[in-house]
C-alpha cells in the first residue's frame, strides 16, 4: 500500500510539473506571435531605392543590343530586378511580364542578375514585353548598383523625371500604373 501511495504522489508531482511547463511554452508562443505580428506591420525591407529617390548614372546593353542608361529611361518606366535560383522571382516573374505587356516594351526594363547560361528562362519570358539587361554583378556601374538593389525580386516605377514613385517587393503594387499620378 505504501508503494501505491508513493507512486500516486510521484505521478501527481510529475503531472503538475508538466502542466506548469506547458503553460510556460504557451506563454512564450504568445510572445513570439506578438513579435512576429509587430514585425510584419513594420513593412517590407528596403529592397532598392525608396520613393522620391533617383537612380545613379548607369549604362548597359540589352539582349537586343540596345543601349540603355538613366537618361534613356524617358517617361514613366517600370523597372524590375530578378535572379535565377530565387523562388519568389520565379513566382513573381509572370505578373511582371503581364504588367510589362500592358505598359509596352519601351516603358519597361527587366534586369536579370546572373551568369548568361543561368538566365535563359527570364530572358525568354521578358524579351517580348520589355527591354532586358543581363548583368553578372551588382557593382556601382551596373543597373542594379544604380538602383541600390538589396534583394530579389524587386520593382519600382520611375516618373518622367527619373524619380521613384513606387518601390518594393510587391510587384503587383509596383507595377500598377494607376498608383502613379
Amino acid at each position: 500500500m505504501v508503494y501505491l501511495a508513493g507512486g500516486v504522489v510521484i505521478a501527481s508531482v510529475l503531472t503538475v510539473a508538466n502542466l506548469l511547463l506547458t503553460f510556460g511554452v504557451i506563454r512564450r508562443l504568445r510572445e513570439h506571435t506578438e513579435l512576429l505580428s509587430a514585425r510584419s506591420t513594420m513593412g517590407a525591407p528596403d529592397l532598392l531605392l525608396g520613393v522620391g529617390e533617383s537612380p545613379d548614372s548607369f549604362t548597359a546593353v540589352t539582349t537586343n543590343d540596345e543601349q540603355v542608361s538613366r537618361e534613356t529611361l524617358a517617361g514613366e518606366q517600370l523597372v524590375g530586378f530578378f535572379t535565377p535560383g530565387c523562388e519568389p522571382c520565379k513566382e513573381k516573374a509572370p505578373l511582371f511580364a503581364e504588367r510589362a505587356a500592358a505598359r509596352g516594351r519601351t516603358n519597361t526594363l527587366a534586369v536579370v542578375i546572373g551568369e548568361p547560361d543561368e538566365v535563359g528562362e527570364f530572358v525568354t519570358m521578358f524579351e517580348p514585353v520589355a527591354r532586358v539587361v543581363v548583368e553578372s554583378t551588382m557593382d556601382a556601374g551596373s543597373v542594379a548598383g544604380a538602383f541600390k538593389v538589396k534583394g530579389f525580386p524587386a520593382a519600382c516605377v520611375l516618373d518622367g523625371d527619373g524619380v521613384v514613385t513606387v518601390s518594393g517587393l510587391d510587384l503587383a503594387q509596383a507595377a500598377e500604373p494607376s498608383l502613379v499620378s
